[in-house]
């Protein structure tokens, strides 16, 4: 078992296909379906179920996969530490939808402009979600919301630098009346995305206030969606300002300020690279 080995699986774990991760990899798909069998046959056992072409990952697979992201982050932030003053290698980011929408194209432009030997992997999810895969190693850091005290922070092996902060807005359809409270709102439908979100949290919290029931929860995958809910009629919303200043034509919603939440970028304690230090330059020079 080498880490070309897990890189394969790797590859084949995330595609569902052997023809995609050999497509990835650049490599022959035989070199690829040899390499996985062999590695199943050292394990002692199946990784994969296969369903014709589609290859998805038993519960051992899975187990397998976290270790293998482990092993692989691991392996490459020790190359990458053998040249601390040089960025290059693999910076793994994660991000909320709304933060890499409306607030990272631009620093990410000057990163590689600054580092363009760094490849760097976004993904996007919810708070919880990023924090989970920095803590399993599946990230190398991640940019939320996630109000919580130092020494929390610290005690789960983390550290945190706030970088935005972001003016939270309930939106709602444009007929409601004005609104200065929980009871105020007519509407009991929340549009938001998967629990773990931090931004639905907040609005569920802040709607359930004054002894009212917990909204009904819609749950969507853009903040397209959740105008388009709230537009219907149907729901309230709440996203960041940053993202509604993105729309061209901004729907005609009423707005109500909610609060001001930070945006931090998260990371494990002692986790240093010459790409990480870079990237966090330049997030320090934000204006």
């Amino acid at each position: 078992m080498d880490l070309s080995s897990l890189e394969i699986f790797r590859a084949v774990a995330l595609e569902c296909s052997v023809t995609r991760a050999a497509q990835r990899l650049q490599r022959a798909q035989s070199n690829v379906t040899t390499r996985i069998r062999q590695l199943e046959e050292e394990l002692g056992t199946a990784l994969f179920l296969r369903d014709g072409k589609r290859m998805t990952l038993t519960d051992r697979g899975q187990a397998f996969l976290d270790y293998s992201e482990r092993l692989l982050a691991l392996a490459d932030e020790a190359r990458q530490a053998m040249h601390p003053l040089q960025p290059a290698g693999r910076l793994r980011l994660g991000t909320m939808e709304s933060t890499a929408a409306s607030r990272l194209p631009v620093p990410l432009a000057d990163f590689h402009g600054q580092c363009p030997d760094v490849e760097l992997e976004v993904s996007t999810g919810t708070s919880q979600a990023l924090v989970e895969g920095v803590q399993a190693r599946r990230l190398d850091c991640a940019l939320v919301a996630w109000p919580r005290e130092e020494e929390e922070v610290a005690a789960m092996g983390l550290e945190a630098q706030p970088v935005f902060l972001e003016e939270l807005l309930l939106v709602l359809p444009a007929g409601h009346p004005p609104v200065e409270g929980p009871s105020d709102v007519r509407v009991r439908g929340l549009a938001g995305f998967a629990e773990g979100c931090t931004y639905r949290q907040i609005a569920e919290n802040w709607l359930s206030g004054e002894s009212r029931p917990l909204p009904k929860v819609q749950q969507v995958g853009s903040y397209h969606a959740i105008l388009a809910c709230v537009s219907a009629g149907s729901c309230v919303g709440i996203l960041p300002r940053s993202v509604l200043e993105l729309q061209r034509e901004p729907p005609l919603l009423r707005q109500f300020p909610l609060m001001q939440v930070e945006t931090l970028l998260v990371w494990r304690q002692g986790y240093s690279t010459a790409a990480f230090e870079a990237f966090r330059r330049v997030l320090s020079s934000i204006d």
